[in-house]
């Protein structure tokens, strides 16, 4: 792009990755330890228990929703936390009187969040693995839509964290509306086995097309159609650029 300013880019994409590596067992190490607990609890003790789903064996057919739990809740807290760090300490001045525009700043701080929260999605896969043996139908398809994912949910993490005003309120949102819409949107399940109200309800639940997606370039089935999902994902990031875009624009959040 004519006049990107890749100095500044490379700066706040670096700062933050070293943010992150000196704090490894925190960013890298916690999500795989919790994950592993879900692998033994769920797809161990009850999966055993558990027939297939769609011809898949229990324990494989949670390992895209375990991913798209850590997935989800890693870009969102990484990317809050980045921009939020700033802010807390006063720094963000420095940072906007910079010579770099929103659309490098957005590139550096989600670039670097999006880079961890794969990095974690990269060993909860090498993970899955010691636990229970899976096949990719579409590799592609899921690396593809692992990274549309985190870059998305960074934006949306970018925007928590510009709102929020204090520690507490960076957890809000993925503690409390995140986290229970992905076990409830067919993490542990297939919404095909919920009764007929019940499957049109789950999908007002933004995190099913998700899960679905993930699913699909897994096994090759899914509840919602890839498209369907793709399409959701892309309108959400879009809506978030938007927001970034006028938070921006108007000084929301950043000049008080």
């Amino acid at each position: 792009m004519m006049g990107l300013n890749l100095h500044g880019v490379r700066a706040i994409y670096r700062f933050e990755m070293h943010r992150a590596f000196r704090t490894w067992a925190q960013s890298l190490i916690a999500p795989v330890l919790s994950t592993s607990l879900y692998f033994i609890v769920f797809g161990s003790a009850i999966g055993s228990r558990m027939g297939d789903i769609g011809g898949v064996d229990y324990g494989a057919f949670i390992i895209p929703g375990l991913l798209m739990l850590s997935l989800l809740s890693e870009s969102i807290s990484n990317s809050a936390f980045g921009i939020y760090m700033p802010k807390w300490s006063g720094t963000i001045y420095e940072l906007l009187s910079a010579p770099v525009n929103w659309v490098e700043v957005l590139l550096g701080y989600v670039g670097a969040a999006a880079t961890k929260s794969l990095m974690v999605g990269a060993l909860i896969l090498a993970t899955a693995r010691l636990f229970v043996p899976y096949e990719i139908a579409h590799p592609v398809w899921m690396l593809g839509f692992l990274v549309l994912t985190a870059i998305t949910f960074c934006l949306f993490g970018f925007l928590i964290g510009l709102w929020a005003d204090s520690f507490q309120k960076l957890q809000i949102i993925p503690l409390l509306v995140i986290t229970p819409l992905t076990f409830l949107g067919g993490a542990f399940y297939s919404i095909s086995m919920l009764p007929p109200f019940w499957q049109t309800v789950s999908l007002f639940n933004p995190v099913v097309y998700l899960i679905s997606g993930l699913r699909w370039a897994f096994y090759g089935a899914a509840d919602v159609h890839m498209g369907v999902s793709v399409g959701m994902t892309l309108v959400f990031m879009a809506a978030c650029l938007g927001l970034v875009w006028w938070v921006f624009k108007t000084g929301y959040r950043i000049r008080r």
